[in-house]
C-alpha cells in the first residue's frame, strides 16, 4: 500500500481493506473526488466505467455510516447487475468496519428484501424497486446522510428520471448528494442544479486508451454474417470476448447457434431472471466461458476485466452507445480489438456512429468463408418451437444476419416456406410438430384458410366447441 491513499484522508479500516484487495495507487477520479466527498461536499464526477467510482463514493459512505442507526446511505444504479456489483464491492471495503449493506432490485422476491431493509445501513438499488418499497412503506429514509446517483446518464437514458426525482423528493433535504456519470448532458446538469448544493465538478480522462484500441469492420452479405462471426471467433487470438446484439432474440440466436457449433457461449439480456443473470456474470468473470453474447445491458456499469475482443453483431443506433460498448476492452493498459459486422440493415446505424469524428474504423476485406447451416431460430409468433430437429434447415431473418427461407428436406418438399419468425407463408398445409404429438395449421397466401380446416374462418367461431364441424380434419 502506497502513501497515496493515505494522503486522500481515507480511514485506517478502509486502508487495511484496500491493502488486502491489493490496491496499489488511486485512479484519477479517486484522487480528484475522494478528498471532496470525505469533506461532505456535493460532487459531480464525470468518469467512465472501470475508473474506480465505487471507491470514490464508497469512501464517504463507509466512514460516515454508523452501525444500527438506520439507512444512512442510498446508492441508485440503473441495472440490477450494477447494483449487485456495487454492493459486493462495498462489502469488501467494509471488511474491518462491517455494515449491513443491502442490494435492492427487481426480478427477485419482495418480502425478503423488506425484511433486510429493517436492519440495513447502506442500500444499493435500482430506481423502480426502491420506489416500490417507498410506496409500500418498507424503506425508511429519514436518517439518510448520503445519496449517490451512479451511471446517472444511463438511468436517464433508460427512462428512470421520474422515479429518480420521486425518490429524491422523499430524502432529507440536509444530505450529501454525489452524482457520477460518463457524460454530463443538459438533463444531468438540470438534475444537479435542482437537487445539489454548491456542487463541485470533477472529471477524469477516458479509461480506455485509444492508442491500444484497434477498430475494424467487415461489409458482409446478410446471409453470411453469422458464418463470418464463427470464422473470426475460430481464428482470432482472444481471451474474453463480448458479442453485442441489439435485441434479445438476436442474443438467443447467436448464443444458441454458437453452442450447436461447439463454441461455449453465455447469453445475457433483460429477459432472463435475475438469478440466471447473476450466474451468467459469475461464470464469465471466472473465465470458465470465454464468449458473452449480450444486449446493451452489459455495455455499461459492469466491471469486467480482461476483455480482449468486442464484436458488434448488430451496430447500435448512435455513437454514444457504440462508445460504451467498445469501452469494455483496451482497459488498464491492455490492448483491445473491436470488430464490426455490417450487413444491409446496419448501414443506417453505422452512418450514425460515424458522426462521432473521434472514431477511426478501418475496413478489411471479407475473407472467403463457407456458409454455416443455422440450427436454431427463436420461437415463432404462434409459439412454434425454435429448434431444428433435423427435418430441415431453418434460417434466421436478415436482422440476425441470415436468409429468410426454409430449406426443407426431400420428404417435406412442397410444404412451403417459413417467414423470419418460423411461421408458414407458402400454400396452406399441415405440419407435424417436432414432438410428433399433433399437427398445426398454417394459412395460405393472403391469409386464406385451407378449406380442410375451419378453425380460422372467423373470429366468431367457437374454438372451444367439443363438437367438430363436418369438414374439420381429425388427428
Amino acid at each position: 500500500m502506497t502513501n497515496e491513499f493515505v494522503k486522500l484522508g481515507i480511514s485506517n479500516e478502509l486502508l487495511r481493506a484496500l491493502e488486502d484487495e491489493k490496491f496499489e495507487k488511486p485512479t484519477e477520479i479517486q484522487e480528484k473526488s475522494i478528498p471532496l466527498v470525505i469533506q461532505g461536499k456535493d460532487v459531480i464526477a464525470k468518469a467512465s466505467t472501470g475508473s474506480g467510482k465505487t471507491l470514490a463514493f464508497g469512501a464517504t459512505i463507509l466512514q460516515n455510516t454508523k452501525k444500527d442507526f438506520g439507512i444512512q446511505s442510498l446508492v441508485l444504479a440503473p441495472t440490477r447487475e450494477l447494483a449487485e456489483q456495487i454492493s459486493k464491492a462495498l462489502i469488501k471495503f467494509s471488511k474491518y468496519r462491517p455494515l449491513n449493506i443491502t442490494p435492492i432490485y427487481g426480478g427477485v422476491s419482495f418480502n425478503p428484501q423488506a425484511e433486510d431493509l429493517e436492519y440495513a445501513e447502506v442500500v444499493v438499488g435500482t430506481p423502480g424497486r426502491i420506489l416500490d418499497h417507498l410506496q409500500r412503506g418498507t424503506i425508511n429514509l429519514k436518517h439518510l446522510k448520503t445519496l449517490v446517483l451512479d451511471e446517472a446518464d444511463r438511468m436517464l437514458d433508460m427512462g428512470f428520471i421520474d422515479d429518480v426525482e420521486k425518490i429524491i423528493s422523499q430524502c432529507p433535504k440536509e444530505r450529501q448528494t454525489l452524482l457520477f456519470s460518463a457524460t454530463i448532458s443538459p438533463d444531468i446538469s438540470r438534475l444537479s442544479h435542482k437537487y445539489m448544493k454548491n456542487q463541485i465538478e470533477v472529471a477524469a480522462e477516458e479509461y480506455v486508451d485509444p492508442t491500444l484500441l484497434t477498430q475494424i469492420y467487415y461489409d458482409v452479405d446478410d446471409n453470411l454474417k453469422f458464418s463470418l462471426l464463427k470464422h473470426l471467433l475460430d481464428n482470432e487470438e482472444a481471451k474474453l470476448v463480448m458479442v453485442f446484439c441489439n435485441t434479445r432474440k438476436n442474443v438467443d440466436f447467436v448464443a444458441n447457434n454458437l453452442k450447436y457449433l461447439g463454441i461455449e457461449s453465455l447469453p445475457i439480456h433483460g429477459g432472463f431472471s435475475q438469478e440466471k443473470r447473476n450466474r451468467t456474470m459469475e461464470q464469465f468473470h471466472s473465465k470458465k466461458t470465454q464468449v458473452l453474447v449480450c444486449t446493451d445491458i452489459a455495455a455499461r456499469g459492469l466491471d469486467i476485466k480482461g476483455v480482449s475482443h468486442v464484436y458488434n453483431y448488430n451496430i447500435p443506433n448512435d455513437a454514444k452507445e457504440y462508445i460504451h460498448r467498445i469501452g469494455r476492452t483496451a482497459r488498464a493498459g491492455k490492448e483491445g480489438k473491436v470488430i464490426n459486422l455490417i450487413s444491409t440493415r446496419d448501414h443506417e446505424n453505422y452512418r450514425n456512429v460515424l458522426r462521432e469524428d473521434s472514431l477511426k474504423i478501418d475496413q478489411l476485406p471479407t475473407p472467403e468463408i463457407e456458409r454455416i447451416p443455422i440450427r436454431w431460430v427463436p420461437e415463432g409468433r404462434r409459439g412454434r418451437p425454435g429448434r431444428d430437429s433435423g427435418r430441415g434447415n431453418f434460417r434466421g431473418n436478415r436482422e440476425r444476419g441470415e436468409d429468410r427461407r426454409y430449406s426443407a428436406p426431400r420428404r417435406d418438399r412442397g410444404i412451403g416456406r417459413t417467414s423470419s419468425f418460423g411461421s408458414r407463408t407458402g400454400e396452406g398445409e399441415y405440419r407435424q410438430r417436432e414432438n410428433g404429438d399433433r399437427r398445426e395449421y398454417s394459412r395460405g397466401p393472403r391469409g386464406r384458410t385451407n378449406n380442410r380446416d375451419t378453425r380460422h374462418r372467423s373470429p366468431s367461431h367457437n374454438r372451444d366447441s367439443r363438437r367438430p364441424s363436418s369438414n374439420r380434419r381429425r388427428f
